[in-house]
């Protein structure tokens, strides 16, 4: 459940949680009738009732660990799914960094598709790989401030 790798086991902890489900479901009922049987000795030989009891004794403690498996269940599938939820923030984060890097290279080129009469870098000789510059230098510093900050 907590291993670092990313396998998505929420399908396999609703099936765990659908067996015990069921199993509660089949034991349940049956607590109170073998307490009523335990408890009415009328028309029961004396020396069956022990067994009765320690029937009883165990019926109420396979629910009380039924009930328990349940709420444990319950807990996994809470963890695995803020965990799957982390996971997406990740994944998030990372598309957000990758968005914003390229974005500075796609303003810079929008700019340039302006077709603008009167850009001073037009006429200039080293215009272009100087925007080619900007673009590489821009994307560059932020990418490695992401990578800096563990987003990348």
């Amino acid at each position: 459940m907590f291993s670092p790798a990313r396998d998505d086991l929420t399908e396999q902890i609703y099936s765990l949680k659908r067996e015990v489900v069921e199993f509660r479901d089949a034991v349940q009922p049956l607590v109170p009738v073998v307490q009523h049987v335990t408890a009415a000795h009328d028309g029961w030989p004396q020396q069956m009732t022990p067994y009765f009891g320690d029937v009883a004794d165990h019926l109420t403690r396979t629910d009380t660990e039924v009930r328990a498996l349940d709420d444990l269940l319950g807990s996994v599938l809470d963890a695995h799914l803020a965990k799957v939820g982390t996971w997406q923030n990740d994944d998030m984060r990372r598309i957000s960094a990758w968005a914003a890097i390229l974005a500075i290279p796609t303003m810079i080129a929008g700019l340039y598709g302006m077709n603008f009469a009167h850009m001073p870098e037009l006429d200039w000789r080293y215009g272009y790989p100087c925007a080619l510059v900007v673009m590489a230098l821009g994307a560059g510093l932020l990418y490695r401030a992401f990578r800096r900050n563990g987003w990348l």
